[in-house]
């Protein structure tokens, strides 16, 4: 196959079309080669609009919806990112390209270190992925932004409360058969929120108070 075109395709066909035109997510997607994270015997599958089943019933998140999602949360150079629930090491190191860091945390040890490794072969420094409850308290919070890979029927205090000043939280909120992307914004005492895009996912399996409004 040819990667090369087939990741320009993707951006052209499936990332664009779906409102992701922040010139910076696209490069980054053109220069991160997502068929080295998806397993070996899916490896044809890597630009296909699905989410793809991983070990450890973990899901790979179609792309759009992760070049979306990284285009939501608004990344600085700067930032301190959270991945509750790592989902791929794909979306890490998408984001580890547009940020300072990232940590992302997964309950799996044997997932963690598949994760781990996969960062490793692809020369990312500034990300890893940690062995944990994804929405415990994190010894790193504060974080400049949250990206929780699941679905939640309210925002999640536990992460809300890890957010640094004018820090953002991206998750998936509702009910089957509607669930929105809603993305919060902690704005010294005011939390702020708004639904950015519809998306279906999976319930994180933890439980945990939530932030009730």
């Amino acid at each position: 196959m040819d990667w090369e075109n087939a990741r320009y395709l993707l951006v052209e066909q499936q990332i664009r079309p779906w409102n992701v035109l922040n010139p910076v997510i696209l490069a980054r997607v053109l220069n991160t080669r997502r068929e080295d994270f998806v397993p070996a015997d899916k490896k044809e599958l890597a630009f296909v609009d699905v989410e793809l089943p991983l070990a450890h019933g973990q899901l790979m998140l179609a792309p759009k919806v992760e070049a979306r999602l990284l285009q939501e949360i608004d990344l600085k150079p700067t930032d301190k990112l959270l991945i509750a629930g790592p989902g791929a090491a794909y979306l890490i190191a998408l984001a580890a390209g547009l940020c300072a860091q990232v940590v992302a945390v997964d309950a799996d040890i044997e997932y963690v270190a598949f994760i781990n490794a996969q960062l490793k072969a692809a020369g990312i420094k500034n990300a890893r992925a940690e062995v944990g409850d994804a929405l415990a308290p994190n010894g790193q919070a504060p974080f400049d932004a949250i990206i929780a890979t699941a679905s939640f029927d309210q925002a999640p205090a536990s992460l809300l409360a890890q957010l640094a000043n004018d820090g953002h939280l991206l998750a998936i909120i509702g009910e089957e058969p509607m669930m929105y992307a809603t993305l919060y914004h902690q704005a010294g005492a005011v939390l702020e929120q708004k639904q950015v895009f519809d998306y279906n996912l999976p319930r994180m399996r933890v439980s945990t108070p939530v932030f009730e409004f």
